[in-house]
């Protein structure tokens, strides 16, 4: 009988998590094997100091890697019981994993973990079609799985106020030489583990854009080539905003985004809004919501996004230290 995860099935489930998606595509998470359990943990030396002061962009992204690291070990037929936060002297550790009873995995696990290689940030512009009805419905059923509340914005005057609030976040933030220059250092114009290459930044914002995008060097777009006019945009949320309830949003997120992966339907998103407390007050008031904003989604479908680079595995596992 297994008491604990092994080496190598710690490898294999990483090779899965770290594709999970991060601010500037900092990719701030570690993996260890502690006592038989697999221990996700924030990497203090990957933080954005400007963009993120507080540490809740990593604590999302180490959320989203921890979701994707319980699909491979359940599809595996090793899944987890998981514990957030166990560790109270070490608060960078968000979840240890300890082996479940084994069995199958579930139909939904399955397509889900299928959709973890195909899952990209779209930041382009999406086409006209509507996102229908039954899509939409399991998108929130996904957030509810995971405890958060996923609310979609429908309706140009609810779009449009959304959008004015994400505008007004977008030029505080702008007007920031630090944040500014944290962005552009994550830029890469050449082939690099980490960052975000240039080609995959989408295309320069423009005056009549809807929504703010981050500039990450993108081209300028073709004529006739604007963003959608009345996209589709969800805000994802959780009951309150403890660093626990960070990771439980970046698991609901990931999850959230491979159901639109396996739907067919491109993600961006937009943190601008969740980055600036007044920003994400006045968006939490004009939805009505109870709880804590965590982040913002444009959500349709259009060509595919492009995968950004990830890190070899090795470099972001702390394995035990084997005796000579």
């Amino acid at each position: 009988m297994t008491t604990g995860y092994t080496v190598s099935q710690l490898r294999a489930a990483v090779a899965d998590a770290v594709r999970a998606p991060s601010l500037h595509n900092t990719q701030p998470w570690r993996f260890r094997l502690h006592d038989g359990g697999i221990e996700v943990a924030v990497d203090p030396l990957r933080g954005l100091p400007a963009t993120d002061p507080t540490g809740w962009g990593a604590r999302i992204a180490c959320g989203a890697a921890l979701f994707n690291l319980r699909l491979a070990l359940a599809v595996a037929g090793t899944p987890a019981t998981v514990r957030l936060r166990p560790h109270p002297a070490e608060p960078d550790v968000v979840a240890r994993l300890v082996p479940d009873v084994p069995r199958r995995p579930t139909p939904t696990e399955k397509s889900l973990y299928s959709a973890i290689a195909h899952r990209f940030s779209n930041r382009a512009p999406f086409w006209p079609d509507p996102v229908p009805a039954e899509a939409r419905w399991r998108l929130g059923e996904a957030a509810r799985a995971e405890q958060c509340w996923l609310e979609l914005v429908i309706g140009a005057s609810a779009v449009n106020a959304l959008a004015e609030v994400a505008r007004s976040a977008h030029r505080v933030l702008e007007r920031d030489p630090a944040y500014v220059a944290e962005r552009v250092e994550w830029i890469r114009s050449e082939p690099a583990p980490d960052g975000v290459p240039a080609a995959a930044g989408g295309p320069q914002s423009e005056p009549q854009d809807l929504l703010p995008q981050r500039g990450f060097g993108g081209r300028n777009r073709a004529p006739g080539r604007d963003f959608e006019p009345e996209p589709l945009v969800a805000v994802l949320g959780t009951p309150g905003n403890t660093g626990t309830d960070q990771v439980v949003a970046g698991q609901a997120l990931q999850r959230v985004l491979l159901t639109a992966t396996d739907a067919g339907l491109g993600v961006s998103m937009l943190s601008q809004p969740i980055e600036v407390p007044g920003a994400r007050e006045a968006l939490r008031m004009s939805l009505g919501r109870f709880g804590t904003p965590q982040m913002v989604m444009r959500i349709g479908y259009g060509q595919p996004g492009r995968a950004t680079p990830r890190r070899p595995v090795d470099e972001v596992l702390d394995l035990p230290v084997v005796p000579a």
